[in-house]
């Protein structure tokens, strides 16, 4: 019989989120990447807008890539926050759907949640949107190999 569940901490959860996601994943820190707010499974994440990771200067919308890189870590946190124990895990396919262009000069923000956890791999959903998460800039499906070598990230955050 597995043991019962702990209470989710959201704010332990937040602050490893702001904390070890930059440090384990540098990408996530030059991108600025803010932790907003989580939940046993969830994870919401904000993309700040900058001219530096505009993908055309004519238009000044953040670059596609920027974006994708936003979901990717928002769904891996959702990852971390639906297990048992932090493990260390790894992307294994993210689908992203670009439903319309973002808007010039406003920050992306994103929301993952963990739908399901196998014994070996890990299954998310997430959307990006700018003010409204029912009218989405783009939506994406994850899948993600828990227990990779490497790092716990509770180790790195120093707890």
């Amino acid at each position: 019989m597995p043991e019962p569940r702990k209470p989710f901490d959201r704010e332990r959860a937040l602050s490893v989120m702001a904390s070890a996601f930059r440090t384990m994943v540098p990408l996530n820190a030059a991108l600025d990447l803010e932790a907003i707010d989580c939940d046993f499974g969830v994870s919401v994440m904000r993309l700040p807008w900058r001219a530096d990771l505009v993908g055309n200067p004519v238009r000044g919308v953040l670059h596609g890539g920027a974006i994708t890189a936003l979901v990717d870590a928002c769904s891996g946190a959702s990852v971390f926050f639906a297990l048992p124990k932090p493990v260390p895990i790894a992307t294994l396919d993210l689908r992203i759907d670009y439903l319309k262009p973002a808007t010039p000069h406003k920050a992306v923000t994103a929301r993952a949640e963990c739908y399901r956890v196998g014994r070996n791999v890990a299954f998310t959903r997430a959307i990006a949107y700018h003010d409204d998460p029912s009218d989405p800039i783009a939506s994406s499906a994850g899948t993600f190999m828990i227990a990779t070598k490497g790092d716990s990230v509770m180790r790195k955050a120093g707890s």
